[in-house]
């Protein structure tokens, strides 16, 4: 239950009782005529309502940072050096609009929530990409090459594999189709990275590597050597702690995974009727969602979708028109309305986002330039209020006009939303303390 504090007082819930009062008062009979039904419905006001909690999140991230003015947030009254060439449409929530680009989201717009006033200060892509995934700005300067992604703080996705127990034969925590940059576990260690599929679903040929033995080792010589193998681990963990760990943690996920029937039928995707896969679009992005699917539906805790493409700096409409936002938009609405008619959208968490928005005044070479200063971030499932729009931007959408929000608060309210505590502390390898969030305030208006 939450507990509001107040200096020394607890705070009341909005109809003034607090939970130890009414026990109280039904306890000691000072309330004449007090039924056991009255006395539950009372205690039932007094606790309030109960945060439903998200079982898995499908976290579909745009690289290279989406234009908002182009989709979630249209200037129609703009001149058109700001507005683009597209147009305003009216979706199914009266009064809230999108670009004409999203037909198939904007029929669907009460089940998803627009937050338009995500904003922060890190203009990079790939330390963008770090402070969205991590909630902790980079001590790296972008463009460096390696990038030295998440070499101390975890990622979203391995706070989520870390605090929530397994939900199946799946790892808890995957990245398709490759790795995503910012997405690895830092100090957490190697039991908290993704399993990553490096294949791309939408081709007639995809498997997910390495998941089949060789057809010369039989599930009997397959059992003789991961005894041999354990053997050998426990013999090395003496010798070599930190690496034999982390060798063993990949073997036993490689192993479970090589032996599990239930991981296979997962990551069959061709067994799913020719319907479905149309509706979310034989395209990367489209199969790879339809693969979040089936994986949170196996037990999946967090799929991070990594979809590039979106760092639109020289003649951009053409691509966004023909290609970027049509596969969002179709692979995006046929997710919400299979999750929806599966009944599994209030325990799915849906985000679409990118690291950044891009500028509001299209450039010299008809594109839009990197703009971190407001973004446009989409919401469905996992317990969110939907059919809103959250918070606004000028008239060139530019920045927050009002209800501004910042990376932590996206990752506190996600957490909260998972029911994960985001206050809680670990300890890195010199000991020092760290929250799974570094700050930041729920969004009130989602939950």
């Amino acid at each position: 239950m939450l507990k509001v504090n107040v200096g020394k007082k607890r705070a009341t819930c909005c109809n003034g009782v607090t939970r130890r009062h009414a026990l109280r008062l039904g306890a000691s009979g000072l309330i004449s005529g007090l039924t056991l039904p009255q006395l539950l419905e009372l205690q039932a006001k007094a606790a309030g309502p109960q945060p439903l909690k998200a079982k898995a999140c499908i976290f579909i991230f745009l690289e290279g940072g989406p234009p908002h003015q182009d989709m979630w947030d249209p200037k129609p009254e703009a001149p058109e050096e700001i507005r683009g060439p597209f147009q305003a449409i009216q979706t199914s929530v009266p009064g809230t609009w999108v670009t004409d680009q999203l037909p198939r989201c904007a029929a669907i717009a009460d089940k998803y929530t627009i937050l338009r006033s995500h904003s922060h200060t890190v203009n990079g892509h790939s330390t963008g990409y770090h402070y969205v995934m991590t909630g902790h700005k980079p001590t790296f300067a972008d463009g460096l090459n390696p990038v030295p992604f998440n070499e101390f703080y975890p990622s979203i996705g391995s706070i989520v594999s870390r605090e929530l127990k397994s939900g199946g034969a799946l790892p808890k925590y995957i990245n398709v189709p490759h790795l995503m940059g910012a997405g690895g576990p830092g100090f957490y260690g190697a039991e908290h990275a993704p399993f990553v599929i490096e294949a791309d679903p939408s081709q007639a040929d995809f498997k997910v590597k390495d998941l089949q033995p060789t057809s010369r080792l039989s599930e009997k010589r397959l059992s003789v050597r991961q005894k041999l193998l354990a053997d050998i681990d426990r013999r090395n963990r003496n010798r070599d702690q930190g690496v034999a760990g982390t060798m063993s943690t990949y073997y036993e996920k490689a192993y479970d995974l090589i032996t599990s029937p239930e991981a296979k039928r997962a990551f069959d995707i061709q067994s799913e009727p020719a319907s479905v896969r149309e509706a979310y679009g034989y395209t990367q992005l489209g199969q790879c969602t339809l693969l979040a699917r089936r994986m949170v539906e196996a037990g999946c805790r967090f799929v991070g979708i990594d979809a590039p493409g979106w760092d639109v700096h020289f003649n951009c409409f053409p691509s966004l028109r023909t290609d970027l936002i049509p596969h969002l938009d179709c692979a995006f609405s046929a997710l919400v309305n299979d999750l929806d008619q599966r009944g599994i959208l209030d325990d799915t968490l849906v985000i679409v986002m990118g690291e950044m928005g891009r500028t509001p005044r299209v450039n010299v070479s008809a594109g839009r330039d990197h703009w971190s200063m407001a973004q446009s971030v989409v919401f469905a499932g996992g317990g969110i209020k939907p059919g809103q729009v959250i918070g606004a931007t000028d008239k060139h959408a530019a920045a927050p006009t009002s209800n501004p929000v910042g990376v932590n608060d996206i990752l506190r309210t996600i957490s909260v939303l998972m029911g994960i505590d985001p206050d809680r502390m670990y300890y890195d390898p010199l000991g020092r303390p760290v929250p799974i969030v570094n700050g930041g305030k729920i969004i009130p208006q989602l939950i």
